[in-house]
């Protein structure tokens, strides 16, 4: 594994893991790199050191909380485009999908999300239906 140094076009620099660097210039082409922080996906190499001793530049590192709320914009972003959005409807099609699972059928491709009011909560806590619930945010920070 290859440790790069990377800086997004807004200055802000972080590590990235590589098995090579063609697989860097692959990913990056792709867009499939994004800043920790601003969640952009122009991404380059940094001029890295030699791992001597490492001294941070001026250039922004990203604080806590910015990673936390670009992971939280790239899940979002995953499940808005690879699963359906089936609103109030969630525990009805949890249990549905569950149902299918049991009588040996198959689910569909795509996941499901939505939304759960106490009592669809209720229902799949009392059906024993595993959810996750995420901090979705606002539609602008996504």
């Amino acid at each position: 594994m290859i440790r790069f140094q990377l800086r997004c076009g807004s200055g802000h620099e972080f590590d990235g893991w590589f098995r090579t660097g063609a697989d860097f210039d692959s990913q990056a082409e792709k867009l499939l790199i994004e800043c920790p922080c601003c969640g952009t996906t122009r991404v380059e190499k940094a001029l890295m050191a030699p791992a001597l001793g490492r001294s941070h530049g001026p250039a922004a590192q990203a604080a806590p909380q910015d990673m936390a709320h670009a992971l939280l914009r790239h899940m979002r972003r995953y499940v808005e485009t690879q699963c359906d959005n089936v609103g109030e409807r969630f525990a009805d099609e949890a249990i549905a999908r569950r149902d299918l699972v049991d009588g040996g059928e198959e689910l569909p491709a795509k996941g499901i999300y939505g939304t759960l009011n106490d009592e669809g909560r209720e229902r799949l806590n009392d059906e024993g239906i595993d959810y996750v619930a995420l901090p979705w945010g606002k539609r602008s920070d996504a």
